[in-house]
């Protein structure tokens, strides 16, 4: 397998730590690159400066050297070296669109330093991982061992939701959701439990008219085109163990909806997937963490899912006989 490539993220956060810790754990078992500036890993980390991403071995930590400029400093962001955190998502990308890598891991970025040090203009990653691909429209899922949850609308406020959430929006989250459970899941006949907005998924209009008038056709719709879509349910019983058994994916009405469950069962190994792109990205679900950064001390569980999980996509994207690089 190609190399995963691992972005550094914000040079004053975890994210070169958790990088770090990850490869120390994964080495043997999977090849990674990380592209940044490796005078900001953690001292003692063994480095390989290499050129070629297919050039590497698990003796020392393989790094596409970027000069920042400048140190990174332990939780103070330096705006200076935003450019640098941007390409080295872009050469990530560049790296898969290319087949020099088979996917994408992104360690969490400020995107205040972003914006203020480079003019970043977009909401984070996602949206400059669509810009970079040429698509319109992607879905965040968040995954572990025991869920995966698709939130439809996402970092808008709660009041903006019933008029955000739309039927073109849910039908394309679901397909979007169908076809990566797909091809990068292996699950030839993905199984979708779709929650409803309101209390007990509206109790068929007395607690809200969404679901009748919105959510129910398009479940229909899509039932209509052979998915196997259940729902709309009432949010309050979808997660329970039994509950997750009868499913592989909840599409969830809002940010919370979705993130809540996830983080309750499995709060350090939860996955950041970003489906709908031309290639496979993973991140790991955390921030940059800066009071706790330099000190040692963050948990990279996180990162390690991360990479299992890209990992896990490519040989099933592999396996399906789409390379990468080819729409995901």
């Amino acid at each position: 397998m190609k190399p995963i490539a691992i972005s550094c993220g914000e040079p004053a956060g975890i994210g070169p730590e958790v990088a770090a810790k990850a490869w120390a754990a994964l080495r043997h078992d999977l090849p990674m690159v990380w592209i940044g500036d490796p005078t900001h890993l953690p001292p003692g980390t063994p480095v390989q400066i290499v050129t070629d991403p297919g050039a590497i071995t698990p003796e020392k930590m393989a790094v596409l050297a970027r000069d920042f400029g400048s140190p990174a400093v332990a939780g103070q962001p330096n705006p200076a070296q935003a450019q640098g955190v941007i390409d080295a998502i872009a050469t990530g990308v560049d790296l898969v669109q290319s087949g020099q890598a088979s996917a994408i891991c992104t360690a969490p970025i400020h995107k205040a330093a972003l914006m203020h040090g480079a003019g970043f203009a977009y909401p984070g990653h996602t949206e400059y991982l669509a810009a970079l691909a040429g698509v319109d429209r992607v879905v965040m899922m968040l995954a572990c061992d025991g869920l995966r949850v698709v939130p439809a609308t996402i970092h808008i406020p709660l009041a903006q939701v019933p008029e955000v959430l739309s039927a073109r929006l849910l039908t394309d989250t679901i397909l979007i959701t169908h076809a990566a459970l797909r091809r990068q899941f292996g699950l030839t006949a993905p199984r979708i439990a779709v929650a409803g907005l309101n209390p007990h998924a509206g109790e068929d209009g007395k607690m809200g008219q969404e679901e009748v008038q919105m959510i129910t056709p398009v479940l229909d719709a899509l039932r209509a085109e052979g998915l196997d879509i259940t729902g709309p349910h009432s949010a309050d019983t979808l997660f329970h163990a039994a509950a997750r058994a009868r499913y592989d994916v909840a599409i969830c009405m809002y940010h919370d909806q979705a993130l809540i469950p996830i983080k309750t069962i499995d709060f350090a190994g939860g996955v950041n997937v970003t489906l709908g792109l031309p290639f496979i990205r993973t991140s790991p679900d955390h921030g940059t963490a800066f009071d706790i950064a330099g000190k040692g001390v963050a948990d990279p569980t996180s990162m390690i899912a991360a990479l299992r999980q890209a990992e896990i996509m490519a040989r099933n994207l592999q396996a399906s006989g789409n390379p990468p690089g080819a729409p995901a």
